[in-house]
């Protein structure tokens, strides 16, 4: 996937906004006015930060070298995603789409 794909796939959610709260370097995407995905402009490979149960997160850091704790984030409810090329186009999806709905689930 490229930014744009990222974008476009995060845009497309219901009720989603894009931001630039920390300056031009970072997209941030929020619903119900929380942040459910950070992905840094211009880095390469590209990186993008989701929220994530704590359980499945260790989970995932452990099976793919791809995911790591989040990147100035609270580490134990974010992972930082490398798109490399070793993750599937369906699993970033998958990674965004349980951020969206940890968010939406959640949302007071």
């Amino acid at each position: 996937m490229t930014e744009e794909d990222i974008r476009e796939y995060c845009i497309s959610k219901p009720g989603a906004a894009e931001d630039l709260p920390f300056g031009p370097d970072t997209l941030v995407f929020k619903v119900n006015n929380k942040l459910f995905l950070l992905m840094g402009l211009d880095k390469h490979p590209i990186t993008f930060n989701v929220k994530c149960d704590p359980d499945k997160a260790i989970e995932l850091r452990e099976r793919y070298d791809a995911v790591q704790p989040g990147y100035h984030m609270n580490k134990k409810h974010w992972n930082t995603i490398i798109v490399d090329g070793t993750l599937s186009t369906k699993q970033l999806k998958e990674f965004i789409d349980d951020s969206y709905g940890l968010v939406v689930k959640n949302k007071k």
